[in-house]
């Protein structure tokens, strides 16, 4: 059977078969490099300003201004990583935002120049991350790319969790130190991504170019106007809704657990925000290792369901162990989602479109995660946090059922998959023929109406001529 990429058996990927790869050796630690930092400054800069200010509210605005690119202009910053050599646009916004975080860490320096200068180092993230993502399929092919993606974000919340516990163990010593140790692991990103990466020329051509704005309505058009991947950014989303509720409303339900003692309330905080990540951390490897691709992808549904199944106990006000066992099971099993997803979501986008689609994906999960956060927080005046928690899962259930009901078949998306290859093996060879290919939008006035039955027309009908690899009846396959 096949994992829906040609040539290659359904079989399971060896995590020594993704880390002999050279160049995912080098994007691995590059990537974990500087999330460590990231999450050392943040705690550590969150300090600072309590410090200077004595405000929670301020110490919090200072963390949320990391999330504020994202939900401002996330999809924007993101394609101009398209236009540029990905190797150059790691290594760029590693150095300066190197630069930004020692400026940070200056003595004296004013809380609004502090805060701005955050703000800088958050802006240059969103191309960072999104040339980071469009280059690991381009590193590691086939379903080795969802073990790659699975082992990155596995490695990614431990991370997390490593990166907060030793930045607010550091900045109660001295915050400055943390902001320094955050500079250098930046500096040492650069320098791995420089050594370690072959350098690309760039996704998208001068021919390819219009503007900033237009590009950017293009990866919005190519998540959301193509029906294979327009399916998973439901499912992605709907999940977010429910999926952050227990590190969201963490100190909310440490208070509640710890009946306002607060020497037991940060030990539960502690507690309800770890098992998250480490569920993530546990499922993301084990499942993505353990299960054939082609089982993974008809699990998503079930999956979908599992997911917000799993915190509705939370109606019958458990305990501690009992909350901390619904979050790490929840992140278990959003783990087996989520590698699955994007790696058949990075294998059916065309190349020169990745960085774009990256921007749309993890803006619109920022935006929602937010919401998800807020609304239930707000509920929260009105009923008890477990009421909240188990009733807005019981809705997710219902989401996530109708979603699963509406879930393709596998073929659907291995034809996508076999498309896009087909499609990027022409770009490789500079054929004119592939700009109404599935995942890519034709350029500007070449394009061409999806006919009733939902097939877009081959590319050979726009150029004249058949390319002699691509079957007739190839086209964006519709449900």
């Amino acid at each position: 059977m096949s994992d829906g990429h040609s040539g290659t058996a359904d079989r399971k990927i060896t995590f020594s078969e993704i880390f002999a790869v050279r160049e995912y050796r080098a994007l691995f630690a590059a990537t974990q490099l500087s999330w460590i930092g990231d999450y050392m400054a943040r705690a550590a800069v969150m300090a600072l300003v309590f410090v200077q200010t004595g405000s929670v509210a301020l110490s919090a605005a200072a963390f949320a201004i990391s999330y504020a690119p994202w939900v401002l202009g996330g999809p924007f910053l993101a394609t101009l990583a398209e236009r540029l050599r990905y190797r150059a646009v790691m290594v760029t916004c590693d150095v300066c935002r190197a630069i930004l975080i020692g400026l940070v860490a200056v003595p004296g320096m004013p809380l609004p120049v502090m805060l701005l200068l955050v703000l800088g180092v958050a802006m240059i993230a969103p191309p960072a991350l999104a040339a980071r993502s469009a280059t690991m399929p381009l590193v590691l092919t086939g379903d080795r790319v969802v073990l790659g993606i699975a082992v990155n974000q596995a490695g990614g919340q431990a991370t997390q969790v490593f990166g907060y516990m030793a930045g607010a163990l550091i900045a109660a010593v001295n915050p400055r130190i943390a902001l320094l140790i955050n500079a250098t692991t930046f500096t040492l990103s650069a320098l791995i991504v420089r050594t370690g990466l072959r350098d690309r020329p760039p996704a998208m051509t001068e021919r390819q170019r219009s503007t900033l704005l237009r590009e950017t309505g293009e990866g919005f058009r190519v998540v959301f106007g193509t029906p294979p991947l327009r399916a998973i950014a439901v499912i992605v989303f709907a999940s977010m809704l429910f999926a952050i509720l227990p590190e969201g409303l963490a100190i909310g339900w440490a208070d509640e657990l710890a009946a306002g003692e607060e020497g037991r309330r940060g030990f539960y905080q502690g507690l309800i925000m770890v098992a998250g990540p480490l569920g993530v951390v546990l499922g993301g490897v084990l499942i993505s290792r353990l299960l054939t691709p082609s089982l993974r992808r008809r699990l998503v549904p079930v999956f979908a369901v599992a997911a917000p199944l799993s915190l509705v106990p939370a109606l019958a006000e458990p305990g501690l162990v009992g909350v901390v066992v619904m979050a790490s099971v929840c992140g278990f099993i959003v783990a087996g989602i989520m590698p699955t997803l994007n790696g058949l979501f990075v294998q059916i986008l065309r190349h020169g479109y990745r960085a774009r689609a990256f921007g749309v994906m993890n803006s619109g999960v920022q935006i929602i995660q937010g919401v998800a956060v807020l609304g239930s927080g707000l509920l929260t005046e009105l009923i008890p946090l477990h009421q909240v928690v188990g009733f807005w899962s019981a809705a997710g259930v219902l989401l996530m059922g109708v979603l699963a009901l509406r879930w393709p078949p596998l073929e659907f998306f291995n034809r996508a998959i076999a498309e896009s290859e087909r499609a990027n093996r022409a770009a490789e060879l500079r054929d004119p023929a592939v700009d109404a290919t599935v995942g890519a939008p034709p350029r500007p006035g070449t394009d061409v109406p999806v006919p009733p039955d939902g097939r877009r027309p081959d590319a050979a009908h726009v150029s004249g001529r058949r390319p002699a690899d691509r079957p007739a009846d190839a086209g964006t396959m519709e449900r």
